[in-house]
């Protein structure tokens, strides 16, 4: 009879051990779907980057620290061509900037400097690493 009573004692404990696990699992669930917020698109996130720094025409005069090319590509900037003008005054190609933005992480690519918030950019970048996963579901990096 004591082994029986030492058997239901024991049910009971891991059942109860069981079911607080359980809660907590669901607590943490349950927070994480309200924290939730749906990653970014690729046009929404090239909108943010419009507002920020918008798209202006190059001219010598708008240029103040006498930078005459683009340093992501490399080319000379010409009068009259979309660029781009940081906060960290460093101008870019509008195209060049943008690529860069969208494949990398959000700063200028000559001083890093922020472009755009961190959550904006950790947004976006769950999205293009979702899109990965469909895209590659099973990649093997090791079969390179």
């Amino acid at each position: 009879m004591k082994a029986l009573s030492d058997f239901f004692f024991h049910l009971y404990a891991k059942t109860v051990v069981l079911l607080v696990f359980l809660l907590i699992e669901f607590i943490i669930l349950i927070r994480k779907l309200k924290t939730h917020t749906p990653p970014i698109t690729i046009s929404q996130y090239l909108q943010l980057i419009e507002e920020k720094s918008p798209t202006v025409c190059f001219t010598r005069t708008l240029n103040m620290a006498d930078q005459l090319e683009c340093r992501v590509c490399l080319s000379e900037l010409r009068e009259g061509e979309n660029v781009r003008n940081l906060k960290c005054k460093h101008t870019f190609h509008k195209e060049c900037l943008d690529r860069w933005l969208l494949q990398f992480w959000a700063t200028c690519p000559l001083c890093r400097n922020r472009v755009l918030p961190e959550d904006v950019v950790t947004s976006y970048r769950r999205l293009r690493n979702q899109r990965e996963l469909i895209i590659f579901p099973f990649w093997d990096s090791s079969e390179d």
